[in-house]
């Protein structure tokens, strides 16, 4: 089922009930406390100027709320960075869960740079949304418009003021916005393509020192980094001159203020007019009134740069997902072990790779595919394994469609030998059993005595536990593990594609005994051509 970002984000709000209700009391809290510390100092400033007695408690309420104001901030901040980190959490998990159910053709077209920015910095910006977006924004507002009301009751002649400025700020704000938006996507996107040709490189290394494109490489690696310069250039100028144009205007209103409050024309006075102690308390709340409009400003943004990244992990959720397969598997013992009937495929509809193939294979027989490349051998193999349906026709083992047995029962039913051998992180052992827990590390020697790698493995310094290198292993050998890796869990079908292809003629007669022991008392459906000629079995062309 596919999720988005919002059920994420409302699915960790419902269960952090505690967390949200301590957020909305010290949110709450903390705007009540900041208006009340200016409300105090404006009495006892009065008091003094007429020459009236302040007790000692006067004082301590106003450095108290002050006190508290701070405490509950720096318990909003902690609770919002917590929530966050949850968020985050959950959203990553949700996208490893979505990336292990894409489908064959969408998951193949994930460029690893664009998913990295993806898992990495689209989350972080959606975290930001809690950490100093959409809650710090309401907050903000609230203190405002507290503010003005305030304001109004004390001062109306600065309120109308202040009311006449916020939509010029509001409008400098979305000219800053847009602009900052704008400039911080292109960065997003040249950080992308930065973060996808190191891998890239690094993959074609060879190839590139053979071709001498070194310089070619490092000049796209360049160019993508001298995008990402410019557009963060951008982004810095507009962050540099939001918040100087934001204290001019409040250094402004307040000069304004002041020598309005201080003439003595009698209609000025009557909007302008207050007491020495009510002047103190304006300054103080002109100067509440710009710094959350700064930060509203700013949020808006945070909260901009967010939704780009809302839109794109949706993007990355909302991708077809896999079909839903069987629970259990359903096969037929009467069934032939692999039948393919009357199948057209075509990974571009128009463009059929496969056309009304049909082929049987019963238990314990060998059967070879020949063909030209680009015939469909591989692609065979994909829609035995699942990972496509045909578009006509049926694929199925033991009777039961393939594209519906459950990944669950796919190891024990199919071993599968690429032609390059893939590691992963870990132990040599790891390379045999791909941490499945069902495979003990007897089973792993097992598999590695049927073929043959077993003694090399052995003599390593840490024996089966020795952390994998390639260059622990020759070429062959890293074949052999492929071949051990596919029948650890004693598979009933072997599914073997050019194994052989990239081995000398040394090496591939060491493999080639490997497979003779490996495909004894197995089904086996191979793309070998050399396997033929010494297995024998059956042979097709497609």
């Amino acid at each position: 089922m596919n999720r988005n970002t919002l059920s994420v984000i409302f699915q960790t709000i419902r269960c952090s009930k505690g967390l949200t209700l301590g957020i909305l009391l010290t949110v709450s809290g903390a705007v009540i406390a900041a208006l009340l510390p200016p409300l105090v100092l404006e009495w006892i400033i009065d008091r003094l100027t007429a020459c009236s007695s302040v007790s000692f408690t006067a004082a301590a309420l106003y450095f108290g709320l002050i006190a508290l104001t701070g405490l509950l901030e720096s318990g909003r901040e902690i609770q919002l960075t917590v929530l966050g980190q949850r968020i985050t959490g959950n959203l990553r998990r949700a996208l490893n869960d979505k990336l292990s159910r894409l489908t064959a053709d969408d998951l193949t077209r994930q460029e690893p740079g664009a998913a990295v920015s993806r898992f990495i910095s689209d989350v972080d910006t959606v975290e930001t949304l809690f950490t100093s977006g959409i809650i710090s924004m309401t907050a903000d507002l609230c203190k405002v418009i507290s503010i003005f009301v305030i304001i109004g009751g004390k001062n109306p002649g600065l309120a109308l003021m202040l009311l006449l400025l916020v939509p010029v700020l509001f409008g400098f704000t979305r000219f800053v916005q847009k602009r900052s938006l704008k400039a911080q996507m292109k960065n997003r996107k040249a950080v992308a393509k930065a973060a996808n040709h190191v891998p890239e490189t690094i993959h074609n290394i060879r190839t590139i020192h053979t071709l001498g494109k070194e310089e070619h490489m490092e000049k796209r690696y360049r160019d993508y980094i001298d995008e990402s310069y410019a557009a963060m250039e951008k982004t810095n100028f507009f962050d540099a001159i939001y918040s100087p144009v934001i204290l001019i205007f409040n250094a402004a209103v307040v000069a304004v203020i002041l020598v309005l409050s201080a003439t003595g024309i009698p209609v000025i006075k009557t909007f302008f007019g207050m007491s020495v102690g009510t002047a103190v308390a304006m300054i103080s709340y002109i100067s509440q009134v710009f710094d959350p409009l700064e930060r509203i400003g700013m949020e808006i943004q945070t909260i901009q740069s967010a939704v780009a990244g809302v839109h794109r992990i949706n993007e990355f959720l909302g991708q077809p997902e896999r079909w839903d397969t069987d629970e259990e598997p359903r096969f037929m013992e009467a069934s032939p072990c692999v039948e393919l009937k009357d199948v057209c495929f075509g990974y571009v509809p128009e463009r059929k790779v496969l056309h009304d193939l049909s082929f049987q294979l019963l238990p314990g027989e060998h059967l070879t595919l020949t063909g030209r490349t680009g015939a469909g051998k591989t692609t065979v193999f994909k829609l035995l394994l699942g990972q496509y349906h045909p578009q006509s026709g049926h694929v199925r083992v033991h009777g039961q469609e393939a594209a519906l047995i459950p990944d669950s029962a796919k190891r024990e039913l199919f071993g599968y030998v690429e032609q390059t051998f893939r590691p992963v992180p870990g132990t040599v052992a790891d390379q045999i059993k791909l941490f499945d827990e069902a495979i003990s590390l007897d089973m792993v020697k097992s598999a590695a005595k049927l073929v043959g790698i077993h003694h090399a493995i052995a003599s390593l310094p840490e024996g089966y536990q020795t952390i994998y290198a390639s260059d622990l292993f020759s070429q062959g050998q890293q074949q052999l593990l492929s071949i051990a890796r596919a029948v650890a869990a004693q598979p009933e079908i072997l599914l073997l594609d050019e194994i052989t292809a990239n081995l000398d003629a040394d090496t591939e007669q060491a493999v080639l005994a490997a497979l003779r022991n490996a495909s004894r008392n197995r089904t086996v459906l191979s793309i070998s051509h050399r396997l033929y000629e010494q297995t024998g079995g059956k042979q097709i062309q497609i």
